[in-house]
């Protein structure tokens, strides 16, 4: 049976883009509760299926594929720079292609102009109507204010007029800034994409019996179900150790492991195979909100994405991967032994000296690459201890030497030293789970 807040998020999927909606809207037209229908929304929100814009109010957008995420709705550019929409409200969920910084002469400006770009200017009233009138939205800085013509002009074009108090090249900073978090965000693999989804999942329910567990393991030669209800709510799980020594007609319920550690479709994989390793795993319930089944997820599933994600070229950097890059190995010395890395203005906190989480990615990865000369894999840190011995200012050169002090099949213990100027600054004791690839 479907619940209200299913019936909500199935209502709000229906309505047409654009469509502004409410709290006492949707509690009306529904017949639930506000504080049903604000939670549904807030649900809906965070699935991308509308956006909540000060001074406008929430509006249905379309929900962006993964492979689009690096674009923008005009709805999600007023979120960033704080600002006002003046007209046009009906376009704020079409998507921006593209921003044209109007810093020229109003012919060139006009040039890079054309539909599904945002024109970013100050208080240039015909580059405003001459961008509408090319299919442009209009973002106009410095606080300034729009005519009533302009305002109806934007209406009846459906393209967003915006108003923001912060200069041309702030906002343009803001908005490239936001595109780059989105592309960074697009590198990380989660748990949905990988997930075996629940149509083509094996599961059992509440009231099924050892016999009916054997029955799948028979069919699909797995040894590992989750186990729900009516629902689909996840109350267990049941593995071959579990049944061991029990008759086909005992209840499964009284076997499995009731509360099993789960997944959302949000989880990034990285921290599934976290999960995994460290809790001897080999397989995770994926659910919603509600604790609802949306598929299952298996140790080789998580390990061939991280695998598969390696390879994938980047599109946009992370501190970890500038970190990476500046902790170099100098030409007279051999792999996993001394390596250099320079402290940037960057990399330091608010006193000038190296930030504490900079130092620990450092250090991690030293380690890393010193276990890859002894054995090919990953690493996931299950403890660390670190000493800081020294501050290090901005611009100096560190030597890291890490010495790997135990190795086996899934284990590693690394010792890693850190001087600045031939002098101690931090000293590191790491212990390691080891990934095979």
């Amino acid at each position: 049976m479907i619940t209200k807040h299913e019936q909500i998020l199935q209502y709000i999927e229906e309505l047409p883009i654009g469509e502004k909606i409410s709290v006492r809207q949707i509690a009306k037209a529904l017949s639930v509760s506000e504080g049903t229908a604000y939670r549904a929304i807030k649900d809906a929100e965070t699935k991308g299926l509308v956006s909540a814009i000060e001074r406008v109010g929430t509006i249905r957008i379309e929900q962006k594929k993964k492979e689009n995420i690096e674009k923008l709705t005009f709805a999600e550019v007023v979120n960033i720079v704080d600002g006002q929409v003046l007209g046009g409200r009906n376009g704020l969920h079409k998507t921006l292609n593209k921003f044209v910084i109007g810093a020229m002469q109003l012919e060139a400006m006009m040039r890079y102009t054309g539909p599904g770009n945002l024109l970013i200017v100050g208080n240039r009233v015909k580059a405003h109507e001459l961008a509408l009138h090319a299919g442009a939205a209009v973002l106009i800085t410095g606080g300034f204010e729009a005519g009533d013509e302009l305002k109806k002009l934007a209406d009846d074009l459906e393209l967003p007029v915006i108003s923001t108090s912060y200069d041309t090249f702030t906002v343009a900073a803001m908005i490239n800034r936001a595109i780059y978090d989105q592309l960074i965000k697009k590198e990380i693999v989660l748990v949905g994409d990988i997930l075996t989804p629940v149509e083509n999942s094996v599961f059992l329910e509440l009231g099924h019996t050892v016999g009916d567990w054997l029955e799948k393991n028979q069919e699909t030669s797995h040894s590992r179900f989750p186990v729900v209800d009516d629902h689909l709510k996840v109350y267990g799980m049941v593995t071959a150790k579990d049944i061991m020594g029990n008759g086909r007609e005992v209840l499964i319920d009284k076997v499995m492991t009731k509360h099993p550690i789960t997944v959302t479709l949000k989880t990034s994989v990285a921290s599934a195979a976290h999960m995994m390793i460290w809790e001897g795993i080999e397989l995770l319930p994926v659910v919603d909100e509600q604790n609802r089944l949306q598929g299952i997820v298996s140790r080789q599933d998580v390990l061939k994405a991280m695998q598969m994600a390696q390879r994938q070229p980047q599109s946009a950097e992370t501190l970890d991967d500038t970190i990476s890059k500046q902790l170099i190995l100098p030409e007279d010395r051999e792999a996993g032994h001394a390596y250099q890395f320079e402290v940037t203005p960057q990399m330091t906190n608010q006193l000038g000296t190296i930030s504490y989480g900079v130092f620990t990615t450092i250090v991690t990865e030293a380690a890393n690459r010193a276990l890859r000369a002894h054995k090919r894999g990953d690493l996931v840190v299950e403890n660390i201890t670190i000493y800081f011995l020294k501050p290090v200012q901005m611009e100096s050169t560190l030597d890291v030497f890490p010495k790997v002090l135990e190795i086996g099949r899934k284990f590693g213990k690394i010792d890693v030293e850190v001087y600045n100027a031939g002098v101690l600054a931090g000293k590191v004791m790491m212990m390691c789970q080891l990934i095979d690839r």
